[in-house]
């Protein structure tokens, strides 16, 4: 049987989230969605509060993936620990509060969700993205009927590895941070979704989420202050992955952009 997945790229400010809000759970009935996980990390610009997640759960998610802005707002530590329905990246220290794979009962299916985050350019003193995904993996005590992975990272080049080192392994595996899709999304070799990176949600005049301006006097090389979200007409990334419950692997991915 083949089962519909909706990754949704970073949620990026207040507005994001309430552009979310409005349309997240009408793309899920229109594109017969079964399974939801939102990259919600940025939604205070430089993490998430609990309230902020439990708005992303009353829109429609049904996981939480989190990544470098983990700990943004620290008044989530204990929300990580209470909830297993999100995620911060499982290769950060074992002492870190929290959990980066969980496994979800979905109606007849079992879905296993990992968050991973790089460490090309965010070496937050994280283990290697590698081969903590080859830990968890072989520490599945029942295999679950889909494998998901959130590759929070920035290079394309550490992504892509990611993808050919996992194909075959998982069902679909996409990446976040660079709030910006790419246009490879494509099932791999031996059976894997793939895409390099599916955006952002949030504001799209916009760069990366910030207001224009002060991008472009930081690279000017003057002092932007202290960054602030942009507002505006917004826009809802993601991408939605055809599995199939028989392999357990993709058929086939799609790019989705709401505005």
């Amino acid at each position: 049987m083949l089962y519909h997945i909706l990754a949704v790229g970073d949620v990026t400010g207040e507005e994001g989230l309430r552009h979310l809000s409005r349309h997240l759970r009408q793309v899920k009935r229109m594109k017969n969605i079964a399974f939801t996980v939102v990259n919600g990390e940025n939604i205070s610009g430089n993490g998430l509060t609990p309230d902020q997640a439990e708005d992303l759960f009353a829109a429609g998610a049904d996981v939480i993936t989190l990544g470098n802005h983990t700990w943004g707002k620290m008044q989530i530590v204990d929300y990580l620990e209470d909830n297993r329905y999100i995620l911060r990246p499982a290769n950060y220290t074992s002492h870190a509060p929290g959990r980066g794979y969980g496994v979800y009962e979905c109606g007849q299916i079992r879905i296993a969700v990992m968050n991973l985050i790089g460490r090309c350019n965010l070496d937050f003193n994280a283990e290697n993205p590698f081969s903590t995904a080859d830990k968890l993996l072989k520490n599945e005590k029942e295999k679950p009927t889909f494998t998901l992975v959130d590759f929070h990272a920035q290079p394309t080049s550490e992504k892509l590895a990611m993808g050919y080192h996992l194909d075959g392994r998982v069902s679909a595996l996409w990446g976040t941070h660079t709030h910006v899709p790419t246009a490879d999304e494509r099932v791999m070799p031996k059976g894997t979704g793939y895409i390099t990176d599916i955006g952002m949600t949030g504001p799209v005049e916009s760069v990366l989420g910030i207001r224009a301006e002060q991008s472009v006097e930081f690279f000017l090389g003057g002092l932007p202050g202290r960054y602030r979200n942009a507002g505006g007409a917004c826009k809802m990334q993601g991408a939605i992955f055809t599995l199939d419950s028989d392999t357990g692997l993709c058929t086939a991915v799609e790019r989705i952009d709401i505005r």
